[in-house]
């Protein structure tokens, strides 16, 4: 069985239970960091010197792989269960699917950080607007370069669901679950009509269907 350490509230671990479901492995979930603890734990330190989530323990053995790293995770197991179809094969493919994945962990992630954790997990008389307004102001437009992209394909690659989906899929959960009550939020057309598809999976129930804490 697949074992895999995390909150459900974690964007990284979303990414992992998400691409677990799509692929119909047996897996069980232990909860760990934030409220949970277990991060600190020898034992958990043992398989992530970080002490983050997530983590995945999977397989017996010789065969036994412990990971970290969210978007690692995801490409280990669409390789191992779903070689040619969530994980392409044609090494084109395979790499515009490694640079979207990267592009939500290096580009969007850092920016849109900021506004999830002053409206999510900073009570109200803490905020700092200007760390929003910055958040906000430089997330848009990477939204928007999304839209651009997916107003020819009806997934990141193009006609079919690949794990370049799951990682900017979990973001745009994120960033559309915001109470952004002071500002409108742009229209981003084709953003929204792929995250309503996405959404729409039933790999992603119980992932994109959760509200942010």
């Amino acid at each position: 069985m697949l074992n895999i350490w995390g909150r459900i509230s974690s964007i990284n671990v979303r990414k992992v239970v998400w691409c677990a479901q799509e692929l119909g492995l047996d897996f069980q979930r232990t909860e760990a960091g934030g409220k949970f603890g277990v991060v600190q734990t020898p034992e958990y330190l043992g398989m992530n010197p970080n002490a983050l989530v997530p983590v995945i323990d999977d397989g017996e053995g010789a065969d036994r792989v412990v990971l970290w790293e969210s978007n690692v995770i995801v490409r280990y197991l669409c390789a191992k269960h779903s070689m040619g179809r969530l994980y392409p094969e044609p090494l084109a493919e395979r790499f515009d699917a490694e640079r979207w994945m990267d592009w939500q962990q290096t580009t969007l992630n850092p920016v849109s950080a900021g506004a999830f954790r002053q409206w999510v997990r900073t009570p109200a008389a803490q905020r700092q607007p200007e760390v929003i307004a910055h958040s906000v102001h430089a997330t848009e437009p990477l939204f928007a370069l999304l839209d651009a992209h997916l107003a020819t394909r009806t997934f990141m690659l193009g006609d079919r669901f690949t794990m370049a989906d799951i990682p900017v899929g979990c973001e745009a959960h994120r960033w559309f679950g915001l109470p952004q009550t002071e500002y409108t939020r742009p229209s981003w057309p084709n953003v929204e009509r792929w995250f309503a598809d996405l959404r729409a999976r039933a790999g992603a129930r119980g992932v994109l269907d959760l509200p942010l804490e």
